[in-house]
């Protein structure tokens, strides 16, 4: 009896003590010791010396890094070191990482005993993310590549409490790469700290052109290959055979950046007159679906020991899933890269049909590949152009729990890195690769504290002001059109207010005379976003003094103040933007659309014209999707706001879906689908509509060269004066097809005289972006 009572008391000891903390520093003084083989990989032994540094940086003390673990005191054992000591460990990594993975098996475990820590992985890589989930327990964060981004706390006492995790990422495939010459500095270490790698596969580059030269129609182009002829997978299997028989991991037959029309017998009864209707071109999914599996199939045969994969991409019109295609072979591997998909919506949002119609073709394409789906994925950064904050970890929150459930092998991610723009979004997509469940609304919380310091309360009023107009907002469109319909003036005031109140905030420290590392940081983080902010708000008014107002020569002068402000912001933090590294020609481009305003304001202040009066701001409004208007004359007759005045003036945006068919009234600085213009069932408008307005001219102002500017419209347009056409405006779709002034200057001196007009204004939008932008304006052109 007394024998049991010992070992009761033996046993209870034990439980006591590894329930005590253990203490790693304390009041700058540390007796632990950190563990790496002599032998470690490169990931390994950061790792270790990452944990050394971040401790030290945590607490003033160093700890010692040794090969080997020595006597008594706490020791971390990292990586092979921890898998050698406890044996065990490589029984729980088993346990939950992925049996039979096509790529990589990622795991980690964490292990306390007594005075020992175990912190390993199954591969070089998966060590460091013990490591670094270690390090984000105690609170470091990496949430920029740069500098800026690290936050590592200070605090005088370190411990670890009970500590027994092994967990396995659902994902093989979490990475992300940098596109148009983006700077890259911190981007390998910022992966890794937020457990991402640069595995992928392949598929993901164009490369199909290189292979197909000789197949090429006499006058045609790479686009114009026949897809689906048994010649052209012969041709391409012999091409890519030497590196298949080799065993390769992987050769890329990815389509070319286009849209493919494979003209022979073949490709067309495959099409069967199916559309695509985010490309606006016949599908080609199933030709080019028989062409990969026709060529993975011949060099399967041939080869059948060859464990070469063959990657192949669904993209432009081949992103459809097929439909007489009803398998892949299993050789093959494909990427879904939804490039023209809205952004700023998950798929599981009801007011985004779009992204609906994404997760139902996600799930299609992975049921076809069994497993062998990875997705393309674009950081909505890549897509505005203006170096605007566009967050988008909401959206990839929601829509990272559908790529886990449809058994996806992972994402890869195409951004500019451009931080100005991206912000918080690579940290939140590795995060979320690595834990699709990750509570995003925690980690912003214990962001603005770490990140700001004591301006962390009206810093997460900015942001969460900037994350809520995008979260509301009814855009399914990107690129910097959509951006007036976000970045509202009233935002910007918003905005204004939250940052003066950060700045006072942080104000005492700018008196401290020997201030710490974080709170030097908190000021710099804090500049960074206040030249941020002057670039938001010179876009802003920019866009409002050009769209709404017609003042050109003030529009110019606020493009060139915030054009100023990102030059001291790249210059403060060069990863906020990547336009010195890539140049910037054309209107397309930031400083290219100020080029375009200050040609306008040219064209009002006597160089090349004069201004004789702007349209109306609102126009009346009719959505024809039946094309019943021009049958019916409404170019004839004068719009009927009874309706409107009576019903419509009360509408918000989002109920205007619902109105009927009559006229009503739309503003003519902002794209239709900004303004609520959509369907029913909450699709963009597409098909024709209706502007009109009316204007009366004095004998003075229909005098010399009069010409009707639209200085921002999309699509094909018909210009009706009265009841006569006086114009006819071709435009090429999709609408990025187009020279990216979107301008249509009418000449109209033979057609106006003194007195009231009807100006009228049909259009046909087959897709996104629909109507005027930019308010019209009547001027007189100089004569040469």
């Amino acid at each position: 009896m007394r024998r049991c009572a010992c070992l009761f008391l033996l046993c209870l000891s034990a439980v006591a003590a590894q329930a005590a903390d253990l203490v790693i520093a304390d009041a700058g003084a540390t007796t632990t010791t950190v563990v790496v083989s002599a032998h470690a990989g490169p990931w390994e032994k950061r790792a270790a010396e990452d944990l050394v540094r971040c401790i030290a940086l945590m607490t003033g003390a160093k700890p010692a890094l040794a090969d080997a673990a020595g006597g008594a005191g706490p020791t971390i054992l990292v990586g092979a070191a921890a898998l050698e000591a406890e044996p065990s460990l490589r029984q729980a990594l088993a346990r939950v990482a992925k049996p039979a993975p096509l790529l990589r098996a990622d795991a980690i475990v964490q292990r306390r005993v007594g005075e020992r820590v175990y912190l390993a992985g199954s591969n070089d890589e998966s060590h460091y993310f013990a490591v670094t989930r270690l390090l984000q327990s105690w609170g470091c964060r990496w949430y920029l590549p740069s500098a800026l981004g690290e936050c590592i706390p200070e605090t005088p006492r370190l411990t670890i409490g009970d500590l027994d995790l092994a967990y396995a990422p659902p994902f093989e495939i979490r990475h992300y790469w940098l596109s148009w010459n983006a700077d890259g500095t911190g981007a390998d270490d910022f992966r890794r700290r937020n457990f991402m790698t640069e595995t992928s596969m392949a598929g993901m580059g164009h490369a199909l052109g290189q292979y197909t030269t000789t197949l090429i129609p006499a006058g045609k182009t790479p686009f114009d290959v026949p897809l689906a002829d048994e010649a052209t997978a012969q041709e391409v299997a012999r091409r890519i055979e030497p590196e298949y028989a080799k065993g390769v991991p992987g050769i890329s037959l990815a389509i070319e950046d286009g849209n493919y029309r494979g003209e022979s017998p073949r490709d067309h009864e495959l099409a069967a007159g199916l559309d695509d209707k985010f490309a606006l071109q016949p599908s080609r999914t199933d030709a080019m679906m028989a062409l990969y599996n026709n060529v993975a199939r011949l060099l399967r045969a041939r080869h059948p020991d060859s464990p070469t994969r063959i990657g192949g991409m669904a993209y432009a019109n081949v992103t459809i899933p097929p439909q007489q295609v009803t398998a892949v072979e299993p050789n093959l591997v494909m990427w879904l890269a939804p490039i023209d998909i809205d952004p700023n919506h998950g798929m599981d949002d009801p007011e985004s049909p779009p992204a609906g119609e994404y997760k139902a073709m996600l799930y299609r394409w992975a049921r076809l590949t069994a497993g062998r789906l990875a997705i393309y994925d674009y950081d909505q950064g890549q897509l505005v152009w203006r170096d605007l904050p566009d967050p988008s970890h909401a959206v990839f929150a929601a829509d990272v729990k559908h790529y886990r459930t449809a058994g996806i092998l992972g994402i890869g991610t195409e951004s500019r890195g451009a931080t100005a723009t991206t912000f918080l979004n690579l940290y939140f997509r590795g995060q979320l690769m690595w834990d699709p469940d990750a509570d995003v609304a925690a980690l912003l919380a214990a962001f603005y504290p770490a990140f700001y310091g004591p301006a962390a309360a009206p810093m997460a009023d900015y942001w969460g002001a900037i994350y809520a107009a995008w979260q509301g907002t009814l855009v399914t469109e990107h690129e910097c059109f959509a951006a007036p319909a976000i970045y509202t003036p009233e935002l910007v005031a918003a905005l204004r207010a939250h940052l003066a109140r950060a700045d006072a905030a942080l104000a005492p420290l700018r008196a401290v005379a020997a201030p710490t590392r974080n709170q030097k940081l908190y000021l710099e983080r804090l500049r960074s976003t206040a030249l941020g902010f002057a670039v938001i708000e010179g876009y802003v008014e920019m866009t409002a003094a050009a769209s709404a107002r017609c003042e050109y020569a003030a529009a110019v002068a606020a493009g060139e103040r915030a054009l100023a402000a990102r030059e001291k912001l790249t210059a403060l933090e060069p990863t906020a933007t990547t336009y010195k590294a890539i140049g910037e020609s054309g209107p397309a481009w930031w400083p290219g659309e100020v080029q375009y305003l200050r040609e306008l304001a040219q064209r009002c202040d006597g160089t090349t014209g004069t201004f004789i009066s702007a349209l109306p701001l609102a126009w009346a409004f009719r959505r024809d999707p039946h094309d019943t208007g021009l049958a019916r004359g409404w170019y004839a007759e004068a719009a009927d706001l009874t309706l409107w005045n009576a019903r419509g003036t009360a509408l918000d945006a989002a109920a205007r879906k619902d109105w009927p068919d009559a006229w009503e009234l739309v503003r003519s600085d902002l794209y239709l689908q900004a303004q609520g213009i959509r369907h029913p069932d909450r699709q963009s408008y597409t098909g024709h509509y209706w502007y009109q307005t009316t204007i009366t001219l004095g004998a003075d102002q229909v005098a010399g060269d009069v010409h009707l500017m639209f200085p921002g419209l999309f699509n094909e347009c018909w210009l009706y004066l009265d009841d006569r056409l006086v114009a006819h405006r071709p435009f090429p779709e999709p609408w990025w097809r187009n020279d990216y002034t979107f301008a249509w200057d009418v000449d109209l001196k033979d057609a106006v005289k003194p007195g009231p007009h009807r100006v009228t204004l049909r259009g046909l939008c087959p897709l996104h972006f629909g109507g005027m932008f930019r308010r019209p304006f009547l001027y007189r052109a100089v004569v040469k």
